[in-house]
């Protein structure tokens, strides 16, 4: 079969020929890269890749397939991070059409195609990652030809409240029957592995749409997840946290929730230039001094000078210093902005769910 060309066209002008591999077809959103080895089935579920061109720097993607659409006995997915492919676009180096592991149940190729996800092989990511890191994260755009048309304006996804459209529509309730405490999941657009930990923990969940109205529950703690986009178009999040808050019950987020658990108590928030993606971030606890490595996706961080008095930072990244968790310092309320949860990535800092469930 003859190969397609498509084309990978950044707003600066700058245009990747490649070839096609996935949906033939065009796409657009911001485009970002992840440094991660293996995951690429986690990271592409990942809801907090909503509205993005995703390039995977590691140079050979697709070796080892993906695994089954088998479902667990709340009808989760098994082996994915949501229900679908989230991303607007795929772009690598090197795609290996032939795949081998014993859970493949098919292609990387077949799976894209399936879900119609345009993607694109071929491209000289070391490239494209040295201009995302020197100009930024920039809109970009999968085309079937080489020709850039002004007259087709991008949408910036980050403009869009993005967490509406990832996040469940309605209460869903997990209950376990040797469960004796229950938290309610504020889904900005959580990762399944994180239902998985409290269910192993025996925690009842009730996961609710981002905009619920937490007054009618009766919950031991409050779980805000990760999520896609600009934190500040959550508005409505901001005020069931609160709500929570005021009533002192114990409180813990996880990316997207810990810049709305920063938002909701007055501090502000940024984004990134380029952010911050893969699965080897190093990040310091302030409290310990101890170093670990961490899971990480996203592109809007906590401005540290903005926190309340009575809040502190909690963990910093090695690397550029950055808000990597925020702390109270006398009530139980904590976030991180990295992804203790994993899946992809080491679950060095798994203790974090530990630790929540003990204040419960």
């Amino acid at each position: 079969m003859q190969s397609q060309k498509l084309y990978l066209i950044l707003e600066d002008g700058n245009i990747f020929p490649g070839e096609s591999f996935g949906h033939h077809a065009e796409t657009d959103g911001e485009v970002v890269f992840n440094t991660g080895m293996t995951g690429y089935e986690n990271t592409l579920t990942d809801p907090s890749y909503r509205g993005q061109i995703l390039t995977m720097t590691y140079p050979l993607i697709g070796n080892y397939g993906i695994p089954s659409q088998e479902k667990d006995e709340f009808n989760l997915p098994k082996f994915f991070e949501s229900e679908k492919i989230q991303v607007k676009g795929l772009v690598v180096a090197n795609y290996s059409p032939n795949s081998h592991h014993w859970k493949k149940s098919q292609t990387l190729s077949e799976w894209l195609k399936e879900n119609k996800i345009p993607a694109i092989t071929g491209i000289d990511t070391r490239r494209l990652t040295q201009v995302l890191r020197e100009k930024g994260t920039m809109l970009g755009r999968i085309s079937v030809n080489a020709e850039v048309n002004s007259s087709e304006k991008i949408q910036d996804p980050n403009l869009e409240n993005l967490v509406a459209e990832v996040s469940c529509q309605k209460k869903q309730e997990f209950i376990l029957s040797d469960a004796n405490k229950t938290i309610a999941l504020i889904d900005c657009g959580v990762k399944v592995n994180t239902l998985r930990h409290f269910r192993s923990r025996k925690i009842n969940v009730i996961r609710v749409p981002w905009d619920y109205n937490l007054s009618d529950l009766k919950i031991d703690g409050l779980m805000i997840s990760n999520g896609p986009g600009d934190p500040k178009l959550v508005d409505k999040t901001l005020v069931n946290i609160n709500y929570v808050l005021n009533k002192n019950i114990p409180t813990f987020g996880i990316c997207m929730g810990n810049q709305l658990l920063s938002l909701a108590v007055g501090a502000d928030t940024y984004k990134l230039k380029y952010g911050h993606r893969g699965v080897n971030q190093p990040c310091i606890n302030l409290e310990t001094g101890k170093c670990y490595i961490t899971s990480q996706n996203h592109g809007f961080a906590v401005n540290a000078e903005t926190l309340p008095q009575d809040w502190k930072v909690s963990w910093v990244n090695a690397n550029d210093q950055t808000v990597e968790g925020v702390k109270h310092a006398s009530k139980p309320f904590s976030s991180v902005q990295f992804h203790p949860e994993a899946c992809p990535g080491p679950e060095d800092t798994e203790f974090l769910f530990d630790e929540f469930v003990e204040k419960l």
